[in-house]
């Protein structure tokens, strides 16, 4: 006998909170909205990588995909590559060569994501900036920074 009233009342509240659910029946102003077109507007994203790699990592590689995904409807002017090292590990050329491979294994990510390899520029700045005013060093310096400049098809 308990069992039945435990099955009956809780069926009884499921159907009240159903019937007062308002996502069951949406209607004009509830009713989700998409935009008319794609948005065309610049785009930063930035890649990070591990201590001494220029390796792009699972996370990296999702984000340039998802980056060209949503600059598919759209023309590219042109895309921008920055590869940044921190100060930490070796001297500032060796820091320099590591932000330029980073910068390009980013660029040919990329490409194979689809996106015009003509127009990319790319550029390192090696371990310049890695450090503050104070002589502390900069966190999150191991990445590459991407501006897709996009526009209207």
């Amino acid at each position: 006998m308990t069992i039945r009233r435990t099955t009956a009342g809780a069926a009884m509240i499921l159907a009240v909170g159903l019937a007062g659910c308002s996502t069951m029946h949406l209607t004009g102003r509830e009713r989700i909205v998409k935009a008319d077109g794609p948005r065309c507007a610049d785009q930063t994203v930035q890649i990070y990588f591990e201590s001494f790699s220029a390796e792009v990592t699972r996370e990296g590689q999702a984000v340039i995909k998802a980056a060209a995904a949503q600059s598919r409807p759209c023309k590219v002017a042109s895309i921008d590559v920055l590869g940044l090292s921190d100060n930490i590990g070796g001297d500032a050329d060796s820091n320099l060569e590591l932000s330029k491979r980073r910068a390009q294994s980013v660029t040919a990510a990329l490409a194979a994501a689809g996106l015009p390899a003509g127009e990319f520029k790319v550029s390192a700045a090696g371990e310049t900036g890695a450090v503050t005013a104070s002589g502390k060093a900069r966190p999150l310096r191991r990445r590459v920074d991407v501006v897709l400049h996009l526009a209207p098809a």
